[in-house]
């Protein structure tokens, strides 16, 4: 059984990271240059924890499976990154954003996490701001601010609808002067494909080249993962389709727990699914949601007319009347599940009748058209490119879609898992978001990860190792580990079946969001739990694989990731299983108040799953973290 020790600082929640940086072991900085660190991913949580690790003087290594770091999927995130600088004195405070980010995430999140992000978010703004990110500003020059859901203060900053693809840019120089000055190597088109321990330290990965098919190993003192969520597991999502959960999957089947796999973020404002030729789903970004209004139809009848003709009195806001605290601003899992049983109800819009209207006539009446294009055109650009309407003459369509994934690997509070000298860092660690992840978050997290967190946390770590002293590539780990990854690629060529790789990955989606997806139950569970084995069983029976391992394969590549995806999905499957109750993102529809609202068990289920691998064939072991709550009193989550 693994030992989950939080190392949560003790005193106040205010003082803990403060006094924690105070104590933790350091390293001179001339014996920096004598330890290397790899860093797996060049996101925004990547990117910046390779920099900053580099500018202190640690040799670093990043590994991307993309051609440059400015493809990561980081680039993808639309509205905004939140911060407790109270801008427009409206009354944030870190323990306001502190607490609306506990409440957001239905009290399941680490509380000490969960300050420490808030303490740090004030500083992200100024650091990205000395890059030369170009957030939004008021008129006098100030830095603007707009409202994301769950909240009832302005405190998201942002750059139109490009916010993550401007903060990557920042991350991306910040990288890139130190590639320049050769404190960073980095290798680009590098897919992770294996962990490699020595003595139960992460000491080294295996990495394919992507263009050449070449295998190689890679030494280092310690491996920090910054590989983004595993929300592809459901084929149809708002992930860039190279997203993957391999690098997380391999360490996992090393022995790194894996927390709350179940925890999937569903995101109430993407474009509804057109067809099952789609490769993947559009988001609109919830910025959107500050100035336009959600309805319906009040009459199912009406749900096939044109929104203009639907007179006001018809109309049913739901949101503002279900919530009106929050209103259209509710948080992504509560109205993503308003809207689920609106469209239950027959009062979905649009040719398939999953959809809800997300208008903007108010706001045009209020603003003028030329005030929203400011706001948000690009935003209206994309949906007019996907969709060829014009939503500044009509409402929006929309419907809630998989967009990001709160389980990840367990981490302590320093963001190292279980296995020593593994760090874990941004969407691919479990650690701050609980069950549900308000927006404006991702990119929070990210960066406060890379720039402010573990530049402290991995010198505690490299302090009590000897430095000088990584440890060889010809030792026999290395060598079984490159063995294991060569035999997955040689095991998937050698099949030669019927069916490419994305006919099973389509068919896993299917599963997964039928009944893993926004709405679960025990039934549709142990359903899932029967037809993805057979499903996996008949995927390394039939699965068709062209081509070489010794070469560019973008076959292969797919396929080792939806091998992974195919193992990952059940240990979903089986953590909402077992997790009885509703929370956040996981909504079991056995377990829900009269209202259609989250029903918590707090006195059994007050804790993380942390999923420890046993082997192939066999069970995972359920480890549990306790979540103590200290300063915060559990309650139930109202946003009415």
């Amino acid at each position: 059984m693994a030992k989950l020790d939080s190392k949560i600082p003790s005193g106040p929640l205010a003082d803990k990271w403060r006094n924690h940086k105070a104590s933790i072991k350091l390293v001179n900085p001339a014996n920096k240059r004598k330890y290397e660190v790899i860093v797996v991913g060049a996101g925004l949580a990547g990117s910046s924890a390779a920099a900053t690790l580099a500018e202190l003087g640690y040799k670093v290594k990043c590994f991307v499976f993309h051609d440059s770091p400015r493809r990561a999927h980081s680039i993808a995130a639309q509205g905004g990154i939140n911060a407790a600088k109270n801008y427009q004195n409206d009354g944030d405070s870190v323990y306001r954003l502190f607490y609306d980010t506990i409440k957001g995430g239905d009290y399941r999140a680490r509380e000490a996490n969960v300050h420490r992000l808030a303490e740090v978010s004030v500083n992200i703004i100024d650091q990205c701001a000395a890059q030369g990110v170009p957030f939004a500003r008021e008129y006098g020059g100030l830095l603007a601010n707009r409202s994301f859901g769950g909240a009832q203060v302005s405190r998201t900053f942002y750059a139109r609808g490009q916010t993550g693809q401007q903060l990557l840019l920042g991350a991306y120089s910040a990288l890139s002067k130190m590639v320049g000055a050769g404190g960073v190597e980095l290798h680009t088109q590098s897919e992770m494909l294996d962990l490699v321990l020595v003595d139960g330290h992460a000491k080294g990965i295996i990495v394919r080249n992507l263009v050449t098919g070449a295998i190689t190993r890679h030494s280092a003192d310690a491996v920090i993962l910054a590989t983004g969520g595993y929300g592809n597991v459901f084929n149809l999502a708002t992930y860039a389709r190279g997203s993957n959960a391999t690098a997380i999957w391999r360490a996992y089947k090393r022995g790194a727990c894996f927390g709350n796999p179940c925890y999937t973020q569903i995101h109430p404002t993407c474009i509804p699914v057109s067809g099952d030729y789609q490769s993947k789903l559009t988001l609109m970004s919830e910025s959107l949601r500050n100035d336009g209004r959600i309805w319906v139809p009040k009459k199912k009848e009406d749900a096939k007319k044109n929104p203009a003709d639907i007179p006001e009195q018809d109309r049913d806001y739901y949101l503002e009347r279900i919530y009106p605290s929050f209103g259209n601003l509710a948080p992504r899992d509560v109205s993503s599940r308003a809207a689920m049983r609106m469209c239950d109800e027959g009062r979905g819009v649009g040719e398939s009748g999953l959809g809800v209207y997300l208008d903007f006539a108010d706001a045009i009446k209020r603003l003028g058209e030329a005030g929203v294009r400011e706001r948000y055109g690009n935003l209206f650009d994309i949906y007019h490119e996907i969709t060829n309407e014009n939503a500044y003459k009509q409402p929006m369509r929309i419907y809630p879609a998989v967009h990001y994934t709160m389980g990840g690997l367990w981490v302590d509070y320093n963001l190292m898992s279980n296995i020593p000298g593994l760090f874990v860092l941004g969407e691919a660690n479990f650690s701050d978001h609980g069950a549900n992840r308000l927006g404006a978050s991702a990119l929070m997290q990210g960066l406060a990860d890379g720039y402010f967190v573990i530049p402290y946390t991995v010198g505690d770590y490299l302090a009590g190792q000897k430095p000088n002293n990584k440890p060889s590539t010809d030792r026999a780990e290395f060598k079984q580990a490159e063995e294991n990854v060569a035999g997955i690629s040689q095991r998937l060529l050698s099949i030669n079946g019927k069916e490419p790789v994305s006919h099973f990955h389509k068919r896993l989606g299917q599963i997964m969001w039928k009944n893993c997806g926004m709405a679960r139950t025990k039934q549709s569970l142990e359903t899932a739990l029967k037809e993805i084995p057979a499903l996996r069983e008949e995927f390394w029976q039939n699965v068709k694989v062209p081509g070489s391992a010794d070469t560019i394969n973008q076959s292969l590549e797919n396929a080792g990731r939806v091998a992974d995806f195919l193992e990952l999905g059940e240990l979903m499957c089986l953590d909402a299983l077992t997790r009885e109750e509703s929370c956040g993102g996981h909504f079991r529809e056995e377990y829900q108040y009269p209202d259609g609202e989250c029903k918590r068990d707090d006195e059994k289920f007050a804790h993380v799953a942390a999923w420890e691998y046993q082997g192939e064939g066999k069970a995972p072991l359920r480890n549990v973290e306790p979540l103590n709550y200290e300063f915060v009193k559990m309650s139930v989550r109202s946003y009415k």
